[in-house]
């Protein structure tokens, strides 16, 4: 994949350049921008694996780039550094969906520990296809029998401090519902989200818990975790199924005694934070293989909070689908742009194993190429045309009539790699976001694949 690109942004020159050398010379391709305008054309221009940027800018500063980079590029970790360093600015950092959070002055090896850090969560989600934001008005999950029988457990569980365990297949809406949750409760501090699948273990136990100065090279002062910024308000534990042993053990205790201690710290922390968690795996059948503690699985379920897959509750397609085209049409400047009843009927009578993940991109992709409304004709073509597996066939048909007699397996499929990439982005105009979207993969897989099929008319 060559080097990690890591956008430096500061308004101040000499900073930069320090912070962008520093990366350099540890392997990374480092570039420096000076205010978050230049940021964003960065962005749109190049790939880019990190954005390291300064809190206090003039113009855009850091949080408002953050937010910008959270809708654009919502794959790219954002690191947030500052000399104004408080444990409610990085609350509100964190809150705002910020990888991490440094104080100036840094420390070389800190800088390079919490840009390794970053980069290697973005990592495990690099293959991911693209999630959809769903803005949170009180969500519309749905008016449906077995949704609201789910709604019904979340009213009653919210104003508790009961554990809370979300289950559901992936896209179900998890952590929409967590959020709604929180959002119900009487918890007054942040709503933080860990995404523990998405780390490996090294990482998670410094993500949740933080650490002191000195625990481990480049720790020159002490960062608070997940478990401290959520004091007062609730901790999202998503795919708690992926949680090594080791690392279960810790949250057994901070879960059942509600205390916590930081890397390299020698005393006990109190931990005012209610635990809402979700999986898609099966943790009874983990239990009986062993590979999750039944004293956790139980400090878990307490209240257990199934929520339905879409193929349950067809009557919800229709509202969501929607809500989503007024959404998504706002956030593509298409706004007031209608899907007609032909269409939605369409779409209630179609499959979405992706469940409401996969309806929210459908509907992207029928908000990007619609002309005038989404009608019935744009449905059947996206529905014909969904998920790579269609285009790649289609291509790798196309690929093998038109190559030699005896060409390898292998530069078959290379062809049919490069007929799908080039067609998406043709769809996309070029847009290479939209393009991801419609082949399914994440925008890094995406110029992975522009490199390695030495594809430069994007």
């Amino acid at each position: 994949m060559g080097k990690a690109k890591v956008l430096v942004v500061d308004d101040d020159r000499a900073v930069g350049m320090v912070l962008a050398a520093l990366l350099g010379q540890a392997g990374y391709d480092a570039q420096h921008v000076s205010s978050g305008e230049q940021a964003l054309a960065a962005l749109a221009a190049r790939r880019l694996d990190a954005i390291l940027s300064d809190v206090r800018m003039p113009g855009m500063d850091g949080l408002e780039l953050l937010a910008a980079v959270k809708k654009r590029a919502p794959e790219v970790p954002v690191i947030l550094i500052t000399a104004h360093g408080t444990i409610p600015l990085a609350v509100e950092a964190m809150k705002a969906g910020a990888a991490e959070f440094l104080l100036k002055p840094f420390d070389r090896d800190e800088v390079l520990y919490t840009i390794g850090k970053a980069l290697a969560g973005a990592e495990t989600r690099a293959d991911r296809p693209p999630e959809p934001e769903i803005i949170d008005e009180g969500p519309v999950l749905g008016s449906s029998t077995a949704m609201k029988d789910a709604m019904t457990r979340l009213e009653k569980a919210a104003t508790t401090m009961a554990t809370v365990l979300l289950r559901g297949e992936s896209g179900t809406g998890k952590e929409v519902a967590a959020n709604e949750l929180h959002r119900r409760s009487k918890r007054t501090g942040p709503f933080v989200a860990v995404h523990c699948g998405a780390l490996p273990e090294s990482l998670l136990e410094s993500e949740l818990f933080g650490y002191e100065k000195g625990a481990f090279t480049g720790a020159i002062a002490r960062k608070p975790g997940r478990v401290e910024l959520a004091q007062g308000g609730t901790l999202f534990l998503d795919e708690i199924g992926d949680v090594s042993l080791s690392v279960q053990v810790k949250l057994l205790r901070l879960i059942q005694e509600r205390e916590f201690q930081r890397l390299g710290a020698t005393s006990l922390e109190k931990a005012d934070v209610r635990f809402v968690a979700a999986t898609h795996r099966d943790l009874e059948a983990m239990v009986r293989e062993g590979t999750f503690r039944e004293d956790l699985f139980y400090r878990l379920n307490v209240v257990p909070i199934t929520m339905p897959p879409l193929r349950e509750r067809r009557q919800d397609i229709e509202p969501l689908t929607k809500r989503f085209v007024a959404e998504l049409a706002e956030r593509n400047g298409r706004a007031g742009l209608k899907i007609d009843a032909a269409a939605i009927a369409a779409m209630s009578a179609a499959d979405w194993p992706g469940n409401v993940r996969e309806l929210s991109n459908f509907v992207e992709r029928l908000v990007v190429f619609a002309s005038e409304s989404i009608g019935v004709a744009d449905v059947e073509r996206e529905l014909s045309q969904r998920g790579a597996g269609p285009r790649i066939a289609a291509a790798e048909t196309k690929a093998a009539a038109a190559a030699p007699a005896g060409a390898s397996l292998d530069a078959q499929r290379i062809e049919a790699e490069r007929a799908a990439v080039k067609d998406a982005l043709s769809r996309a105009h070029g847009n290479r976001t939209q393009a991801a979207r419609l082949l399914g993969v994440s925008r890094r897989t995406l110029y992975n694949k522009l490199t390695e099929l030495s594809i430069t008319d994007a």
